[in-house]
């Protein structure tokens, strides 16, 4: 198994869970192992470790000033990071693949602590606005 990401919050959540499990083989690799954005390394390492389930958790963060001043960039090396793995991992012939999506979707005027029931809200009943999308 596979999991792309493993140092982040998501990943690093999900190794540890997957090896309190039991998980025989978890294949990690950090940016200076193997560059997602690169899609020969992504494939060439996907050739040599085949792992049958792979679980995607990895992507170029920020915060939101980081994600509003460089939205091109945020965008297009995720979507390469994700492209690359999930067409590796078709071409070895990876048997299982979970994507983890993320976006920034916490609201920019909620309260702190946030309860839970504001994400996702989008500008309804609760009086604040989405912080994180691009607009033209």
């Amino acid at each position: 198994m596979y999991v792309a990401g493993h140092r982040g919050m998501v990943g690093s959540a999900l190794v540890r869970a997957l090896s309190m499990q039991g998980a025989s083989t978890i294949i990690t690799a950090d940016r200076s192992q193997l560059d997602l954005k690169n899609q020969a390394a992504v494939l060439s390492f996907f050739q040599t470790h085949r792992p049958d389930i792979v679980i995607f958790a990895a992507a170029k963060v920020g915060g939101i000033h980081a994600n509003h001043t460089y939205p091109a960039e945020f965008l297009a090396d995720n979507l390469f990071m994700a492209t690359n793995v999930i067409e590796a991992a078709y071409r070895t012939g990876t048997e299982r693949l979970l994507f983890l999506g993320s976006t920034c979707i916490y609201p920019r005027l909620a309260p702190q602590p946030m309860p839970e029931d504001y994400l996702i809200e989008g500008n309804t009943s609760k009086s604040f606005q989405p912080s994180c999308f691009i607009s033209a």
